[in-house]
């Protein structure tokens, strides 16, 4: 099968309104079907078939929904995945797999992100059953397998904390820590929980904050997804917490700036385009790294960790970088 590229799609099946016999629907849109069993997610495109384990298939899908498509490339495994445009998505078939590529077997369709947002949605929704939550990490959750049992729309649809002003302000609403339902988490029960001391200048009182970040995101009950974000214009700096293994494979479209709090995290960094290995890099409290435009990572985090993300948002970048414009690393050394 050549690599086929289609215009976006106005047309999506969103479910099949009789279930298979283990009772899950099966979710279709332009030429991609889906369905699951009790162990496995199908993935139908013209002419073939993929299959992951569902497990994995939905805590990559979990991210791909919570973050809107994310920068660039969003692979599910070394296969599937989609690839945002900001506007439209490409969702693919081995379009960043060399072997796939050179044996034809490559398939692309082109959807505006609403349309395939609320097929992914839907999908997400009924196929996660009671006690299982892909937001968290494996330890701290129950398991995808099985005959449709329940649901878990309520973790799915988890609203961050939101601060309305400076965190732990007079006002703010968002630094919650002594509130019943944020408890340390279990792996963070080392992070020191004491406020900083504010010796303010006479007449500054009340005019000059600071407030324990390690705290505040020992809190996350969530796993590879943002837990605390600031954003001066197009500078985003993401605080986040890790443990066992990122579920999906990230193929940057501008580069990322990593800054290691605790622990440790080891990365696996591939081609983005191929797929090839290109290094491994072992992060330390305290290590700092840029990962290049034109790579792709997965993480893994032995215990949960802290890591800070650094994000330029600007919307010019992935065209610039793709033109060549700018080189795919920050720093020549």
């Amino acid at each position: 099968m050549a690599t086929q590229t289609m215009s976006p799609s106005k047309a999506a099946i969103i479910a099949n309104p009789v279930a298979n016999p283990l009772g899950y629907q099966t979710f279709a849109i332009g030429s991609f079907r889906f369905e699951r069993d009790q162990y496995f997610a199908h993935i139908h495109y013209p002419g073939n078939q993929h299959i992951m384990p569902v497990d994995a298939f939905l805590r990559a899908l979990m991210r791909d929904v919570g973050w809107g498509f994310f920068y660039g490339t969003v692979n599910f495994d070394h296969v599937f995945g989609t690839l945002n445009h900001y506007g439209t998505v490409e969702m693919f078939i081995g379009m960043f797999n060399d072997a796939f590529r050179k044996a034809h077997r490559d398939f692309v369709e082109n959807f505006d992100s609403p349309d395939l947002r609320k097929v992914f949605e839907a999908m997400l929704d009924d196929w996660t059953n009671e006690g299982f939550d892909p937001y968290a990490a494996p330890d701290e959750t129950g398991l995808a397998y099985g005959r449709k049992h329940g649901s878990n729309t309520k973790a799915l649809k988890r609203q961050r904390m939101v601060a309305t002003r400076m965190v732990g302000l007079p006002g703010d609403l968002g630094y919650r820590t002594d509130i019943d339902g944020y408890p340390v988490n279990r792996q963070f029960t080392d992070v020191p929980q004491d406020l900083p001391e504010i010796h303010a200048a006479p007449g500054f009182e009340g005019q000059v904050h600071a407030f324990n970040m390690f705290a505040y995101v020992s809190r996350s009950d969530v796993t590879w997804n943002p837990s605390v974000v600031s954003c001066v214009h197009d500078s985003q700096f993401c605080a986040t917490t890790e443990e066992h293994a990122l579920p999906i494979m990230h193929g940057n479209d501008r580069v990322e700036w990593f800054i290691q709090a605790t622990d440790e995290i080891i990365w696996d960094v591939d081609d983005k385009n191929t797929g090839a290995p290109r290094a491994k890099v072992t992060m330390k409290a305290g290590d700092v790294a840029a990962m290049p435009a034109d790579i792709r990572h997965k993480g893994y985090s032995p215990k949960r960790s802290m890591l800070i993300v650094w994000e330029n948002n600007d919307a010019a970048l992935p065209r610039m970088y793709s033109r060549g414009e700018l080189k795919p690393h920050p720093v020549e050394f």
